[in-house]
């Protein structure tokens, strides 16, 4: 796991003025994805645990938008070049270094946990040991919002992204990964076309049983 996880640290590391330029604003163009997130903040404010995590924040737009829509929202990235932006771009709200795989959370710790785009990079086989993470720091009833790339397919397909190798995913087989990670998925959005490559954009929102 760790030689990929270098290879998408060191990629971002290089990419991130640019990034920001590019994606700090997008979601003002996503009317879809912004309803997801809205959704899932207000289930999490529901269970009274307003601690979310935003893992894998990059820029850290998104964990400022949880912030406004009333959590104790905090980013977490691999990328410390990623961290070190959003700390100055958003000089209220904590960041911190950290991998997916271990993250620096309390068991049982969090209402939320927003993943979006940020599982993409991982290689199929390494999936389950970060959705067990995420279950891990979430409260029974807390949430988890992860977007992704879809397909129609059968299997993940493994694709050239801008950045750094990435996955796209058919959205039962997904959905089942959160179940088998002990979680409850109950909504799902999807829409077309997420890119040139004709992937959907893709939304699962589950709940920890």
């Amino acid at each position: 796991m760790a030689n990929h996880q270098d290879e998408t640290r060191a990629a971002y590391d290089g990419v991130v003025e640019l990034y920001a330029s590019l994606f700090a604003g997008r979601l003002e163009a996503q009317p879809f994805a912004r309803a997801m997130i809205g959704t899932f903040a207000e289930l999490v404010r529901a269970t009274g645990n307003l601690r979310a995590a935003d893992v894998g924040c990059g820029p850290g737009h998104l964990t400022a938008m949880l912030h406004e829509l009333g959590l104790d929202a905090f980013g977490l990235d691999l990328s410390p070049g990623m961290v070190d932006h959003a700390r100055r771009a958003h000089p209220a709200l904590r960041f911190q270094e950290a991998r997916m795989e271990s993250l620096p959370i309390e068991d049982g710790a969090l209402g939320g946990v927003l993943a979006h785009y940020s599982t993409i990079h991982t290689p199929p086989e390494e999936l389950p040991e970060l959705l067990a993470e995420q279950v891990r720091v979430l409260a029974p009833g807390g949430l988890l919002l992860v977007s992704f790339f879809g397909t129609d397919g059968p299997e993940p397909i493994r694709f050239d992204h801008k950045v750094a190798p990435a996955y796209s995913w058919p959205t039962d087989r997904l959905a089942e990964l959160l179940a088998d990670a002990g979680l409850v998925p109950f909504a799902r959005l999807l829409h077309d076309p997420a890119s040139e490559r004709g992937f959907l954009d893709a939304h699962l929102l589950a709940r920890r049983s």
